[in-house]
């Protein structure tokens, strides 16, 4: 078998490339990468154009696994439509969620040269899918492709003014893995929610082992106002005033009230929305806080986030802007965004939250990857 370079990444449904921004700082490289849309690649090549080579644009169940290189770590943040509490709830059998048995082929036909690590990213409905037998199933199989494996909450709202809470599983293909669950039990609720508690608990007959990684660092109280693009009141993005009255009159009266406290104010305050439907109307619902609701790919009305600017007598809404939601995923302005409209939004809000991944990677994925190159240095020496 070949040797594999070290820190190597094999990205499937890599998007717009944030896993691979979040795993750069810590030296890792991607050198293979593959996703199902052309939209999504074109937003990747504008950030990484000197590396388009190895982008690879089609469905998973298409690719031929000899010819993805050997890597270090395969990263799977596999589509969540069908786990999603806002989604369709089909579950990992659904016509998207199933992608993840495209990543799983791959990795069962590359066999031996597989790599040691990989890590799998989705939403809490993930462990609530199907009964939780969906979150059973995938384990289950990683398993038995040889994977041990460790899972962790992690929230953006760590890094970004963003609530955006998700699964990490952290499968390993490493000798003498610490295999005591009640480490795994001892963690904080920040990356051991309630839901995931049970969860493990439920399948305390899968192959486990436990990652001593430190506490986050603490969720954000505020920082949404930081982040937002200012904008002149003449800004074509602002809505009509009847627009605005529109989803004015389509808030409870506690959100209502609470915008109008904002615009008595001598101040500016931002404020988020979601119309959501409620009781068979439609409901514009504002946060309390200076922070962003979770990012979602902006299909349809409810998918869409929306910024109030309130204060001084005033009132102002729009559609949050596509460099807004790259701030919250914790990507640069160096980024270009080279979209317009929904397919910005969408690539943004479909993605992961970049620090979180270099976060990970730094407490983690580099001081297993260490493990496993030392475990297998005497071996080359050997052969």
């Amino acid at each position: 078998m070949k040797d594999r370079t070290p820190l190597t990444v094999a990205e499937y449904f890599a998007g717009i490339g944030l896993i691979r921004m979040g795993l750069e700082p810590l030296e890792w490289r991607v050198v293979f990468a593959n996703d199902v849309s052309e939209n999504k690649y074109e937003m990747y090549r504008a950030f990484f154009p000197e590396d388009n080579q190895h982008y690879i644009v089609g469905d998973i169940f298409d690719i031929d696994p000899s010819g993805v290189p050997l890597t270090t770590l395969a990263t799977c943040s596999f589509p969540c439509i069908d786990l999603s509490l806002a989604g369709n709830m089909d579950g990992i059998n659904g016509d998207h969620s199933s992608a993840f048995w495209g990543f799983t082929s791959v990795l069962r036909d590359q066999g031996e040269s597989a790599p040691p690590l990989v890590l799998v990213e989705n939403v809490p409905g993930w462990l609530y899918s199907n009964k939780g037998m969906d979150f059973r199933v995938t384990i289950q199989v990683l398993n038995e492709l040889g994977y041990a494996c460790d899972v962790f909450t992690l929230n953006a709202l760590s890094f970004t003014p963003q609530s955006r809470l998700r699964i990490f599983v952290i499968g390993a293909k490493i000798s003498n893995l610490d295999k005591e669950m009640a480490r795994i039990f001892s963690r904080p609720k920040t990356l051991l929610s309630n839901r995931l508690r049970k969860s493990v608990t439920a399948n305390l007959d899968l192959d486990w082992f436990y990652t001593k990684i430190p506490e986050p660092p603490p969720l954000r109280a505020s920082g949404l106002s930081n982040i937002v693009e200012r904008m002149d009141d003449s800004d074509s993005r602002w809505w009509t005033e009847e627009k605005v009255k529109h989803h004015l009159d389509m808030m409870a009266k506690s959100h209502y009230e609470r915008v109008a406290r904002f615009i008595e104010e001598d101040r500016i305050t931002y404020r988020t929305f979601y119309r959501r439907a409620r009781k068979g109307k439609q409901r514009a619902e504002v946060r309390h806080d200076d922070l962003s609701g979770c990012l979602r790919t902006a299909v349809g009305g409810s998918g869409k986030q929306f910024l109030i600017r309130a204060g001084k007598g005033n009132i102002k809404m729009r559609t949050m802007t596509a460099r807004e939601y790259a701030r919250l995923q914790g990507v640069p302005d160096e980024y270009p965004i080279t979209v317009d409209g929904v397919q910005a939004l969408t690539g943004f809000g479909d993605a992961v939250c970049v620090p979180a991944i270099t976060w990970i990677a730094e407490n983690a994925l580099n001081p297993l990857a260490e493990r496993h190159l030392a475990e297998i240095q005497p071996r080359r020496q050997n052969g």
